[in-house]
């Protein structure tokens, strides 16, 4: 019997105007501004994943030949690449694969992820709902606005699948403990096999199923069994969507050991612990909706030891600090690395909100006050969020620096000509030799003319350094002020208010 603590009457109803009013706007950030740089200014994985689709799909191999990332992310990709190809023969664009090209392919993959991100805010809802109907809604809302969380669902990467596979294995996690059969046990470890055929690390869902297996009091006779079903169904959700693991084994053991020495021998400039936590504030959820959280997870480990609703409380708490603590044993970092832990910590922020104020109640505190101070709670951990996702969005859908310097290329620089451009924030279409570096330093003007050349582009991202501090830069300074001068320099467009990005400066190589 699952336990229950108590609740106000007005948490025991649901809105469905509210939830939808939720997805909806779940759904408007993830699209708003979703064409953005296709074709030539994707994010940098997205290739990895698309371009390897659209191969198998005219190779006919299910073998993607690519174990940086499972198979989960290709196979979808492949599917909608396979819908995309269709649609376009239906409309006339094409009447053969060989007339395909990959940059027709990215806005209906980008599509698919951004609705699969839209999706965990159900799930999160389903989740909530384990606590009450206005812990469901503020944990939903929030997931919904969350800026990380909305700007990465409209690229095609791995992160934002991951994000709702392990949120449905919280989900189905708690399902299973509330039915008590192997069956649900299985389902929800199968979810935990679908989160790590999306992103290796994915597969620390499967704390979740077995944590809620073994707190399960009426399956204590059978408890190993269940355990055992559970993994195993892991395994096979895993295996079934990744199936070259196996297949093709020593690649697979190759690549990921290759992994494995990059993540732990990079070099980084301070504590992950501090590092990650100011993105979680920075780019996700801003002080409020954060001390809140902090909250939400003191509430839930004194409930953990207390109860009621050890199980649910368990792993509410639990995940979200194993997660953490795997990501600050891994020196690559990235932003994004944060998603999986995204939909446990707005959960603990509505609990923060809604439990940590029905405590007041205690306190004979009337029921209004109560009421008020959990709606300027709620404002205070939704509105900045929802304010950075939609100057994100706004900015994503301007013309930026990027886009006029990619057209000013196609429309002044002759099909043919060798052009290296620093960073890879755009990317020229094939009929360009363009080589990609992080610093045009790293040759002299004479040695770039020599290798033919014709062509320089610099991004501000790169030399910004040396030309605002060129007296902590000496060398890089003078390395780039060489290039800048003995080259002619053809246009330089630079950010500005209503036009975000860096500054992009082209150069012609002077024969």
């Amino acid at each position: 019997m699952v336990e229950r603590e108590w609740r106000e009457a007005s948490d025991l109803r649901t809105s469905r105007i509210a939830v939808a009013a939720v997805l909806l706007s779940a759904v408007v950030l993830r699209l708003w501004g979703i064409r953005h740089g296709i074709p030539y200014a994707i994010q940098v994985d997205e290739p990895e994943i698309v371009e390897r689709a659209f191969n198998m799909m005219r190779s006919g191999s299910l073998h993607p030949h690519f174990f940086d990332y499972p198979g989960f992310s290709l196979y979808l990709q492949l599917i909608v690449s396979i819908a995309r190809f269709i649609a376009g023969a239906i409309g006339g664009e094409w009447y053969s694969l060989a007339q395909a090209s990959v940059s027709s392919f990215y806005l209906w993959g980008r599509i698919v992820i951004a609705l699969i991100g839209a999706a965990t805010a159900l799930v999160v809802y389903q989740i909530g709902m384990r606590w009450g109907a206005r812990h469901a809604l503020l944990a939903a809302g929030l997931m919904a606005v969350l800026p990380l969380h909305v700007r990465y669902s409209h690229f095609v990467l791995t992160d934002t699948p991951l994000t709702f596979f392990v949120a449905l294995t919280f989900l189905l996690s708690l399902i299973a403990h509330e039915r008590g059969t192997v069956g649900s046990f299985a389902a929800a470890g199968a979810a935990s096999g679908l989160a790590a055929a999306t992103k290796y690390n994915g597969g620390i869902a499967l704390l979740m199923p077995v944590i809620a297996c073994w707190m399960t009091h009426p399956l204590a006779p059978g408890r190993l069994k269940t355990i055992g079903a559970t993994v195993a169904a892991s395994a096979g959700a895993f295996l079934l969507l990744a199936p070259y693991t196996l297949l093709d084994l020593p690649a697979f053991l190759d690549s990921f050991a290759r992994l494995t020495h990059q993540y732990r021998t990079a070099t980084i400039g301070e504590s992950l612990w501090t590092l990650y936590f100011k993105y979680l504030v920075r780019h996700a959820f801003g002080w409020p909706a954060m001390l809140l959280a902090f909250g939400g997870m003191g509430l839930g480990f004194v409930r953990l030891v207390r109860g009621p609703g050890h199980v649910r409380w368990m792993l509410a708490v639990v995940f979200p600090v194993v997660y953490y603590t795997m990501l600050t044993t891994q020196k690559i970092v990235f932003a994004r690395y944060l998603l999986p832990l995204t939909p446990s910590v707005c959960l603990l922020a509505a609990i923060g909100v809604v439990s940590g104020v029905s405590l007041l109640r205690r306190y004979e505190i009337p029921r209004a006050p109560r009421t008020a101070l959990i709606a300027g709670l709620t404002i205070a951990a939704l509105l900045p969020p929802a304010l950075m996702s939609v100057g994100s969005d706004r900015e994503m859908a301007r013309s930026s620096t990027v886009d006029q310097a990619y057209a000013w290329i196609l429309q002044n620089i002759p099909a043919g000509a060798s052009v290296v451009l620093e960073r890879r924030s755009m990317l020229l279409p094939v009929q360009y030799r363009a080589t990609y570096v992080p610093h045009l330093r790293r040759k002299t003007y004479d040695e770039w003319r020599k290798d033919g050349v014709e062509y320089l582009v610099a991004n501000s991202e790169s030399y910004g350094a040396a030309l605002s501090a060129p007296q902590q830069n000496v060398n890089d300074y003078n390395e780039y002020m060489r290039i800048f001068t003995q080259s002619r320099e053809l246009q330089t467009i630079a950010p500005s208010r209503n036009v975000p990005g860096p500054e992009l400066r082209i150069f012609k190589v002077v024969p």
